[in-house]
C-alpha cells in the first residue's frame, strides 16, 4: 500500500509540473510567432517618404530593364482621380513658339498663313515676364486663329535690329509678312484683345 500511494503520488507530481511546462512552453511559442509575423508585416510594408522603389519591367526573354520610382509621400496604390474633368484637346496646344534662328523666323513668321505676333523680349527684363503670360493668354483664346513668335533681344540681335526694337517688351502685329501694328511697354489683358482682334481683322 505504501509503494502504491508514493507511486501515484510521484506521478501526480510529474503530470502537475509537465502541465505547468506545456503551458508555458505555449506561452513562448505563441510570443515567438507573432513577432515573427509582425517582422514579416513591417518588411511588406509601403516604402517610406522619399525612399525608391525599384520595379523590373521585362520586354522579352532577352531583355529587361529597371524603373525607378521616387516616393513622395503618395501611396503606391493611389488611384488616378476621375472625378476632375478633363482639358479639351485644343486647350493643351500651344500657338506661340520660339525663333531658332533668322531662317527660323522667316520660315515661321514672315511666310506664316496666319496672323502673327512677335514678342520682343529679354531675360533679364521684368514687363516681359509680366506681358508674356498675358500675350500667351490672348493668343489662346483665339484658337489657333493667330499664332506668337517669340524673340529674345540678346539672342537674336539681328532681327531687333532689323524690325527697330530700342527697347523691351516689343510686340509687333505681322500679317502676310507686313507689320500691320506694334506697341512697346506692358497692356492688360481687354488692350491686348482688342490688339489681337484688330490684327484678325
Amino acid at each position: 500500500l505504501f509503494y502504491f500511494i508514493l507511486f501515484y503520488f510521484i506521478l501526480f507530481y510529474f503530470i502537475q509540473h509537465y502541465a505547468a511546462g506545456a503551458v508555458v512552453l505555449r506561452g513562448v511559442v505563441a510570443v515567438c510567432l507573432r513577432a515573427a509575423a509582425c517582422r514579416c508585416v513591417a518588411g511588406a510594408a509601403a516604402p517610406r517618404r522619399g525612399s525608391a522603389s525599384v520595379v523590373r519591367v521585362t520586354g522579352g526573354p532577352q531583355s529587361s530593364r529597371l524603373l525607378v520610382r521616387r516616393v513622395s509621400g503618395v501611396s503606391c496604390s493611389s488611384r488616378l482621380n476621375t472625378s476632375q474633368p478633363l482639358l479639351p484637346l485644343s486647350s493643351c496646344r500651344s500657338a506661340s513658339f520660339t525663333v531658332q534662328d533668322h531662317q527660323d523666323f522667316t520660315d515661321r513668321v514672315i511666310h506664316s498663313r496666319l496672323p502673327v505676333l512677335i514678342d520682343f523680349h529679354a531675360q533679364w527684363c521684368g514687363p516681359c515676364k509680366i506681358l508674356g503670360p498675358r500675350l500667351e493668354k490672348a493668343i489662346a483664346k483665339q484658337e489657333g486663329r493667330v499664332s506668337m513668335a517669340k524673340v529674345d533681344i540678346d539672342e537674336h540681335t539681328d532681327l531687333a535690329i532689323e524690325y527697330g526694337v530700342s527697347a523691351v517688351p516689343t510686340v509687333i502685329a505681322m500679317r502676310g509678312g507686313d507689320v500691320i501694328d506694334q506697341f512697346v511697354g506692358i497692356k492688360d489683358e481687354d488692350q491686348l484683345d482688342s490688339f489681337v482682334q484688330k490684327l484678325i481683322g
